[in-house]
């Protein structure tokens, strides 16, 4: 019982407001830069894009080549930059987020047979044509290598980097772990090397600390990185949730034009995400949203 109550406290972190220390006034100083201050860069993650005139698998088509996704340019002192919505926005497009979410040490348990994955929910999303963007752990890529290798590799979706041990970067937060500072960098870079080795293609150079916790320490920490710090504007409330019509309906009422809406992609944690993402989809299409990834909604 222990243990299920700190991974409560953990994913209900993940679906907080910045929670622990990701509420402070520093970190919240460069939490809606907007993408006017973007610049490409080339994915931390080693995969690259493909070469002009690659061809596929069969030889027979050209591959187009992939354009580096936007970042953030540095915040004020070198920090790594925050996104956390597209401000202002007119245009009716919002961005779904999924955290795929497994602590470094959880590996006993998803050996007795817990689920920290979702399939039925990437399932919906590809039935109900939703690009959306997932935020995996490296551990979680290692765990289930074959479903990090099919999520990298749909065009509908794109990973990005949760860490890899879903340990705090800053304390307090929700009574996690907490990574040293010195550690942090090399943490975000083991979980570009989880999804590199899972075959994970389509990789871009964002990053949500674990619980929504983080300081200007841990924002200088993993300025090496090059990564885009992505946090969140609309709360699912789905950790742990029973009700998917509460879900839905609290989505619903926060949703605006360029928001993006953070979830859980962790079926024994989040179990009802699927259910609320089947009312959730329709009812933002009748109000005439789009779906869109991170890395577009960044780049309006």
């Amino acid at each position: 019982m222990a243990a299920l109550g700190i991974l409560g406290a953990v994913l209900v972190g993940c679906g907080g407001t910045g929670g622990g220390t990701g509420g402070h006034p520093a970190s919240r100083a460069t939490a809606t830069t907007g993408p006017s201050s973007t610049t490409s860069t080339a994915s931390p993650t080693g995969t690259g894009s493909a070469s002009p005139g690659a061809t596929s698998a069969a030889g027979s088509k050209p591959v187009p080549a992939r354009t580096a996704p936007p970042t953030l340019a540095p915040a004020p002192g070198g920090l790594t930059p925050v996104y956390t919505h597209r401000a202002k926005s007119a245009e009716k497009v919002v961005a779904l987020t999924f955290d795929a979410d497994m602590t470094a040490d959880q590996g006993p348990r998803a050996a007795r047979g817990e689920h920290f994955d979702n399939p039925q929910l990437i399932g919906t999303l590809r039935r109900l044509k939703v690009d959306a963007t997932v935020f995996m752990t490296g551990r979680w890529a290692e765990e289930y290598p074959d479903q990090a290798r099919a999520i990298g590799g749909d065009p509908r979706f794109e990973i990005a980097n949760h860490s890899y041990s879903h340990y705090a970067f800053a304390s307090p937060c929700y009574g996690l772990p907490t990574v040293a500072g010195p550690d942090m960098a090399a943490d975000v870079r083991r979980a570009f090397d989880a999804f590199r080795n899972a075959g994970a293609v389509n990789v871009v150079p964002y990053f949500r600390f674990p619980g929504g916790c983080y300081d200007d320490a841990a924002r200088r920490a993993l300025a090496p990185t090059g990564v885009t710090a992505v946090q969140w504007d609309v709360v699912s409330g789905d950790a742990f949730a029973k009700d998917a019509d509460a879900v839905a309906e609290q989505v619903l009422d926060g949703v605006k034009p360029g928001s993006l809406v953070v979830m859980h992609c962790t079926r024994s944690a989040a179990p009802v995400t699927e259910t609320a993402i089947r009312r959730i989809v329709p009812e933002l299409r009748a109000r005439g949203y789009r779906f869109v990834k991170v890395s577009e909604l960044m780049s309006r």
